[in-house]
């Protein structure tokens, strides 16, 4: 017969970890804002000013940070790259929102997929600034040349 007390105190120490992991995890994501999402998005940022288009830098604390790129020459947002931590996350196994709209006066459109699925949650951390820039161009190019060679 197991013995319940043994029990009881097995599932607070399971109970403990979980709740240790959540909170690694959201400390895991906010380093992951600071160093890695903040630098790619402000370079970012100031090489599309370049090219006469605003964007710019959306943070919610533990949970996402986006970056919105908006229509050449305009106020408008067209195009948003969220990156979010799940509700409960035990690692960092992120999301990526992308919303994109056709013109400025069209619904967005948005699908979410898993953050860089060929890098594991341990790995998260560790990646470079550019690799960030790289895949937000991707998906922007991406995005920009269906719009444009879709039939109306």
């Amino acid at each position: 017969m197991v013995d319940w007390k043994l029990n009881l105190a097995n599932y607070f120490e399971e109970l403990r970890i979980l709740q240790e992991s959540k909170q690694e995890a959201r400390e895991n994501f906010a380093q992951f804002c600071e160093f890695v999402a903040e630098p790619a998005f402000e370079s970012l940022e100031e090489e599309l000013q370049q090219y006469g288009i605003r964007s710019k830098i959306k943070i919610e604390r533990g949970k996402s940070i986006a970056f919105l790129i908006n229509f050449p020459k305009s106020r408008i947002d067209n195009f948003h790259y969220i990156i979010r931590l799940p509700k409960n996350s035990l690692e960092l196994t992120l999301k990526l929102k992308i919303r994109g709209r056709k013109n400025k006066s069209s619904p967005f459109q948005e699908s979410e997929q898993p953050f860089m699925k060929d890098i594991a949650p341990r790995e998260v951390l560790k990646l470079e600034v550019s690799a960030l820039i790289q895949d937000i161009i991707e998906f922007y190019r991406h995005f920009n040349f269906e719009v444009f060679t879709a039939p109306d």
